[in-house]
């Protein structure tokens, strides 16, 4: 059964960590952000040839990578002229013509001047401090020259993370880029303050901090005259210390560390172990935050590592053998974001490498992608999240978002709030021939290697609580967020009455796990799926067409005292055109989440 009180936890973390945690975080971030971030920008400047591919399904009907609010609109993809496609835009970007307009050039930009380039065919932005001459990429954008112009002679970095986050912008634009932004005096002064407050010890152990540090920014502001006069009231409580710590321990044999999260924890896999060359990376996922440890060990240990989790007590610990018995002296060497808690939205995509170990057929054009996770790597994916694939082709870096599925529709464990297995990925793609990476993957051969991200997604089990009537859009390859969604429901939620799954496809042959969605409907009566076919052959006996505010009527339905929830996915214009459908039938924001892909 789903542990409600669990996922609540993982939902309100933001809010829970609260006082002296979250400003904390927010110090660390800053430091951990500014300086690391200053650096790697100075990587801009080599010609690296990279570039991230967005997805057709990704972001979905939204810039928040979430269902919009009533009476605003998402983000639309636009229809390109001919000879703008993305393989175009890398031609260009490889021509060799001057696209910043300084004649190869890289200038420190002031904010006065940045803010005078803000017309079309003078549009400058700056992202993360590294200012870009976006006028070329104007009619290559699939968003539009609208989205672009929003940004124009400002500092566009929110804008930016608001609708993708995750596209490598550096490489997308790094024959475009004019310079930096000159950095006043006082900001790095400023900065230089956070980094020497900042500082922890090894074992989670933090230095006292100030009295100032400590407490919220309404505090730091300087008193006034009045306030200086002797008082008899007594000084505001300090806030609860909600940030996780960590300690370890040892035997003869092993060495293991424990991370006290202070908090209930889900049973979804919250925990990412990387052993790799003697770095040990751990990260713990808590709902809208992200705490990391990352140490180079003192000394060696075997490949493989143990995690356990006491869900209820908020406790994590990590075990390792030692490759020789003995004491050590330390646990190792903090490296850089150890003993670290971030929001997830600002952490750094981590990958790892996984191997192809085999590749099985769903479609005449699908295909489920079996990827090994490294020795020394656990990592569950959550239901609901997704990760992404990474490679370099024709030496360009494409990224693209991907939601892995189980190895069948209904696998024989009874325990669907566990993620995916803790070493094998399973990724139901769909190869188009004119694709940029999915040709690619579907010319690896076993054994060859494909670099994977942890899970992201803003996805959680707490949206399904409680949850009577579950209603699944989904279209082509959007199915496969559905998949575990669907297993979940039905084993895992005892609340629920009924499972309906609308599925849009071209073709009959097109239809994904087709004889396994009907033998689950037959098996379930609580699981009901239909068909609706675009291009029908002639003995085709279900509905056809296309999404409408008609076939929804019956398929919506809101039984007195229950409780229900939409998921749709599918391509960006079917999401878009769905999740406004559903609204149509007076469901709330609250009712309907939009997967990316």
């Amino acid at each position: 059964m789903l542990n409600h009180s669990n996922e609540d936890s993982e939902e309100d973390e933001e809010e829970g960590d609260g006082g002296r945690a979250k400003y904390v975080s927010i110090v660390t971030i800053f430091f951990s952000g500014f300086i690391p971030g200053f650096l790697q920008n100075l990587a801009c400047f080599r010609r690296v040839a990279m570039l991230n591919v967005p997805s057709q399904s990704f972001p979905a009907a939204s810039s928040q990578q979430r269902v919009a609010p009533a009476g605003q609109s998402g983000r639309n993809k636009v229809a390109l002229k001919p000879g703008h496609s993305l393989m175009d835009w890398i031609r260009v970007a490889k021509s060799g013509r001057d696209l910043t307009g300084l004649r190869g050039r890289l200038i420190d930009v002031t904010e006065e001047e940045l803010q005078k380039h803000n017309t079309r065919h003078d549009c400058w932005t700056c992202i993360r401090g590294m200012v870009y001459n976006v006028s070329p990429y104007m009619d290559f954008h699939p968003g539009g020259e609208e989205e672009l112009m929003k940004a124009a002679g400002i500092d566009g970095t929110d804008l930016f993370d608001q609708v993708h986050r995750w596209v490598n912008y550096e490489s997308m634009l790094k024959e475009c880029l004019v310079g930096r932004m000159a950095v006043k005096a006082s900001t790095a002064l400023k900065a230089k303050s956070v980094i020497k407050d900042t500082i922890t010890h090894l074992n989670g152990q933090a230095p006292p901090p100030s009295p100032t540090f400590m407490l919220p920014p309404a505090f730091l502001i300087p008193p006034s005259p009045s306030s200086l006069q002797p008082s008899a009231a007594p000084p505001p409580p300090q806030p609860k210390d909600a940030r996780p710590r960590y300690d370890w321990f040892q035997t003869d044999v092993t060495v293991n560390i424990v991370v006290f999260t202070k908090r209930k924890l889900p049973n979804s896999g919250c925990t990412i172990v990387d052993l790799q060359d003697g770095v040990l990376r751990v990260e713990v996922l808590l709902g809208k935050m992200s705490y990391m440890l990352r140490q180079r060990l003192a000394q060696e240990v075997d490949g493989s590592v143990a995690v356990h989790t006491a869900c209820a007590v908020g406790k994590i610990q990590v075990s390792m053998r030692k490759a020789a018995k003995g004491k050590w002296e330390e646990l190792g060497e903090p490296l850089e974001f150890h003993d670290s808690l971030f929001r997830m939205k600002d952490r750094a995509i981590f990958y790892r490498e996984c191997m192809l170990v085999s590749k099985t057929e769903v479609t005449h054009d699908t295909w489920v992608f079996r990827l090994q996770l490294p020795l020394g790597t656990l990592m569950h994916v959550p239901v609901g999240k997704h990760i992404y694939l990474k490679a370099l082709i024709h030496d360009s870096e494409v990224v693209k978002p991907y939601t892995p599925v189980e190895e069948t529709l209904v696998p024989a464990t009874l325990d669907s709030t566990q993620g995916t297995a803790a070493t094998d990925i399973f990724l139901m793609i769909k190869v188009y021939p004119d694709g940029v990476l999915t040709p690619h993957l579907n010319n690896l051969n076993i054994g060859d290697h494909l670099s994977v991200s942890s899970p992201d997604g803003p996805f959680s089990l707490r949206l399904l609580r409680e949850v009577t009537h579950l209603y699944l859009l989904a279209a082509g390859t959007g199915f496969t967020p559905m998949a575990r969604v669907i297993r979940l429901a039905l084993q895992d939620l005892g609340s629920l009455r009924k499972t309906k799954l609308m599925f849009f496809s071209r073709q009959e042959r097109d239809i994904l796990w087709h004889s396994e969605l009907d033998g689950l409907a037959a098996e379930d009566e609580r699981f009901q799926v239909e068909y609706i076919l675009s291009e029908p052959c002639d003995g085709w006996t279900g509905r056809k067409g296309r999404v409408e505010a008609s076939m929804l009527t019956d398929f919506l339905l809101r039984p007195e005292g229950s409780k229900v929830f939409v998921c749709v996915c599918g391509p960006s214009a079917f999401t878009e055109l769905t999740v406004g459908l559903v609204r149509q039938h007076c469901f709330s924001e609250e009712e309907i989440h939009a997967f990316q892909g």
